[in-house]
């Protein structure tokens, strides 16, 4: 993302031992509010809302600067805590061995996986206060968002807010904040406070991705793209990949894309990967191993960990994908 993004901010300090410096600022300003739906009214004061964020994006910019060098693990460690579970990991397990075991896989439809996001395995020990901190900012986001929603409020802070909270939840794949957050924004404050072209753009763009990568809705993501009249070469690049399994389009385009939307697209990751595997598995017997490594986009060392039960030559510069009968 670019440096200027403020929600991954550019930073010169070193990030060694900020698991022991990371102190929260005013550790109970976030923590002394309930949630509204619960009950809790003193964020329904406007000015409270405002002093709210502020401590927010404060102890969210600490976090950001402490762990500067690691932010991108941090977020994996954060959405795969979320999202990562022992039935999903041995289903796509499952799906890499029987593509090894199998001479003539059928054909994958990429959403059918899309899901079944899957992240790098990170000891989550490594980012243990980090972690624990940034699900504080990510509470915190939520109950900011409860208490815009009960004052009925939709002027440029709530907006501003929304903003901040759906960007942070998306790198944190917290998808069961930022979808709430990106309907509210949409289909309530715009409509009332209408959002620039540029932030409609924006928000529409990732709502179009989170339906076709992560809820597997392709004609959905169509529907909300002919209500807006929703117009990005990149986006419609996506829908058209994922509608005819075009695996090389879609890392292009993912390449292409802003840091948002390529995290967005990180659910339907897997899906694309197992189907252009089975692709492979179909049509060639051996194939070089940077070429299996661009079909995939992801390292041979990376795919093995995944369950890929091919094998490499002696030299390691080819990968046997079936062996010849009688060998």
């Amino acid at each position: 993302m670019k440096s200027s993004d403020p929600i991954r901010p550019s930073s010169r300090r070193g990030a060694s031992g900020a698991w022991n410096r990371l102190k929260p600022v005013r550790e109970d300003v976030l923590e002394v509010y309930g949630l509204p739906s619960k009950g809790e009214t003193r964020l329904n004061d406007f000015k409270t809302q405002e002093v709210y964020f502020n401590r927010i994006i404060e102890r969210y910019m600490k976090l950001c600067a402490l762990n500067r060098e690691e932010l991108d693990g941090l977020f994996a460690s954060v959405s795969s805590a979320k999202l990562g579970n022992s039935n999903a990991n041995n289903n796509l397990t499952s799906s890499f061995s029987a593509l090894a075991l199998s001479k003539h896989a059928p054909p994958s439809n990429a959403s059918t996986a899309a899901s079944a996001y899957k992240t790098d395995p990170i000891p989550r020990n490594a980012f243990a206060p980090s972690i624990n901190e940034l699900a504080t900012v990510l509470a915190a986001l939520r109950k900011l968002r409860e208490a815009i929603t009960a004052s009925n409020r939709c002027d440029n802070f709530a907006r501003r807010a929304y903003f901040f909270a759906i960007h942070v939840s998306i790198l944190c794949h917290d998808w069961s904040s930022y979808l709430p957050s990106l309907h509210s924004l949409l289909q309530h404050m715009h409509p009332r406070n209408a959002l620039a072209p540029h932030d409609l753009k924006e928000y529409v763009g990732l709502l179009i991705l989170d339906q076709a990568c992560r809820q597997a809705d392709l004609a959905g993501a169509r529907e909300t793209k002919l209500r807006y009249a929703y117009t990005d070469w990149r986006v419609e690049g996506v829908l058209k990949a994922l509608v005819q399994d075009d695996y090389v389009g879609f890392w292009r385009l993912r390449r292409a894309v802003d840091g948002y939307q390529r995290a967005v697209m990180g659910f339907a990751d897997q899906g694309v990967r197992v189907h252009a595997l089975k692709c492979l598995g179909r049509g060639y017997m051996s194939a070089d191993r940077r070429f299996v490594e661009r079909c995939t986009d992801r390292t041979w060392e990376d795919l093995v960990t995944d369950g890929v039960g091919w094998e490499l030559t002696s030299d390691g510069e080819k990968v046997l994908i079936k062996k010849p009968k009688g060998s």
